[in-house]
């Protein structure tokens, strides 16, 4: 079933098919709607009174946030996790909207897909485990919204292994696979960063306790985990100021290596110049004539230039070590 109803009290949980009967019961309802149809949304809208548009900023994938009605107060979180793309070696940050309506005595959740967060709590009131059959609505999204938080510190974790696999290859390497690694894990500590502030946010707006429906008792609970929000930004400025110093090693590794390529170069121009010089000017061999090079007859000329030639090399090159050039 994509639509399902339990109502639970310190006595026990009750599961229900039909959403109205689950509302009218007495304890605290619970309705999980995971992929969804659309009709069986409007059934639920319908059945607690929520607003079709926050219906549609679920399936939509808006930026997370926290809504306040007349009777109930909207939630949207994303849920991350970090992938690899199906062509190519970059991970990527997947993210899953999911929904919180929270009443005074019901819960509404809605996600495109099951997400795990809400798939553990939910096992735990099926199976009245914990104290969170003691409590109320907002206990039991606080559950929700915290296991959602924890999981993106496993994918900061996945991408401080990346950046300390960077930071070795940028003093040892300056291949360009280094580079997009870098460039990979810039865009998704962005990406990242483009999540955490407005969860952030979202989060705050619950643990000031400004909506009626999240009791004075629970606020202590958001705020928690508004703390742990507050880390991961901290974190996230970290390791993007990280990956950019990586960068900067690289390309001055980089520039440092060409640089000792044209300081190779230039010792080569150097030697050869003069080299290319003498060739030149003993290789002009015109005809007889009273202007020509009278070495050009002798016997021991061949030998006599090469061996200039070879002094010339040697000089150079002693020079050049010497000043520390080469």
């Amino acid at each position: 079933m994509t639509v399902e109803a339990v109502v639970y009290s310190p006595d026990g949980t009750t599961t229900f098919a039909d959403l109205q009967s689950a509302r009218d019961a007495e304890g605290t309802t619970w309705v999980r709607a995971s992929n969804a149809t659309e009709s069986e949304l409007e059934r639920v809208a319908e059945t607690f009174d929520v607003h079709p548009l926050s219906v549609e900023d679920v399936s939509n994938g808006v930026r997370p946030k926290t809504e306040e009605f007349d009777d109930h107060v909207f939630v949207l979180l994303k849920t991350a996790t970090l992938r690899r793309g199906e062509t190519t070696f970059e991970e990527e940050i997947r993210r899953r909207s999911v929904g919180f309506f929270v009443g005074d005595d019901w819960l509404v959740t809605m996600s495109t897909e099951p997400v795990d967060a809400v798939e553990r709590v939910w096992a735990m009131v099926v199976r009245e485990e914990g104290r969170i059959l003691r409590q109320g609505p907002d206990f039991a999204t606080y559950r929700v919204v915290d296991a959602i938080v924890d999981s993106y510190f496993d994918v900061l974790d996945r991408i401080e292994d990346q950046i300390e696999a960077v930071e070795e290859d940028v003093t040892t390497s300056t291949d360009v696979e280094t580079l997009e690694t870098i460039n990979n894990v810039r865009r998704e500590l962005l990406s990242f960063r483009k999540l955490l502030w407005p969860s952030r946010e979202a989060v705050g707006y619950l643990a000031r306790g400004d909506p009626d429906q999240i009791r004075e008792a629970t606020e202590k609970y958001y705020r928690d985990v508004y703390d742990h929000l507050v880390q991961l930004v901290d974190l996230t400025e970290t390791y993007r100021d990280l990956a950019s110093g990586a960068r900067d090693i690289y390309l001055n590794s980089l520039s440092l290596s060409t640089n000792e390529v044209m300081k190779k170069l230039t010792v080569v121009a150097t030697v050869v110049l003069p080299l290319t010089f003498v060739v030149g000017v003993y290789g002009m061999n015109f005809g007889d004539s009273p202007y020509n090079m009278p070495e050009l007859g002798w016997t021991y000329g061949y030998p006599a230039v090469m061996l200039g030639m070879l002094a010339v090399t040697v000089i150079l090159i002693a020079y050049f070590r010497e000043s520390g050039y080469i």
